[in-house]
């Protein structure tokens, strides 16, 4: 696996040393609100684990699966929601925990769908914002990581469902995704 890497973006450490500092102002923002954090799956599982360590409140978590991806490289925007929440979120303070952040199409169309349910706030969290690819304006209340335009994988990002178990952001070769388009 650590062959089809170019580089190492982001190491174990530096997302541990994140995930503390975001653990803070979590905890601080939310510290008498018992939000329910959202986590969508795949991608952000680790991300959501490793995160609710580090918030020191009480709170509550439940799980979306979407597929905007259908099998490629790129969104195409609509959202096929594959597994709904559990609960009910009318008047909860609500925070989606998202792997990545890139064109925003997939952000926009969840928090559409959320806001429809009528929380009494609806925040995102995402692990890697990546800016330049934005299409669509999408507020990030909490971010791990900037990132630059590159196609990456690891803690819990995947290429065809491999690649998740790395603890660290890493670079895929273009040569494994034969000259797709640079996001996951």
């Amino acid at each position: 696996m650590h062959n089809d890497l170019k580089e190492i973006l982001i190491t174990e450490y530096e997302i541990k040393t994140r995930l503390k500092e975001l653990g803070v102002l979590i905890s601080e923002d939310y510290k008498v609100k018992f939000p329910l954090l959202i986590c969508i799956l795949r991608g952000a599982f680790l991300f959501l684990a490793d995160l609710i360590r580090e918030i020191k409140i009480p709170l509550s978590i439940d799980f979306m699966a979407i597929s905007s991806y259908g099998g490629k490289t790129e969104s195409n925007g609509e959202v096929k929601i594959l597994k709904d929440l559990d609960t009910y979120i009318e008047g909860r303070h609500v925070l989606i925990i998202e792997d990545i952040v890139d064109t925003g199409l997939t952000m926009d169309s969840v928090t559409r769908l959320l806001k429809t349910r009528k929380p009494k706030s609806l925040k995102i969290c995402t692990l890697l914002d990546k800016v330049e690819r934005r299409r669509i304006k999408v507020n990030i209340d909490y971010f791990g990581f900037k990132i630059p335009n590159k196609f990456v994988v690891g803690y819990g990002l995947d290429y065809e469902e491999k690649y998740r178990n790395l603890p660290y952001i890493g670079v895929l070769k273009e040569e494994i995704y034969r000259g797709g388009n640079n996001n996951t």
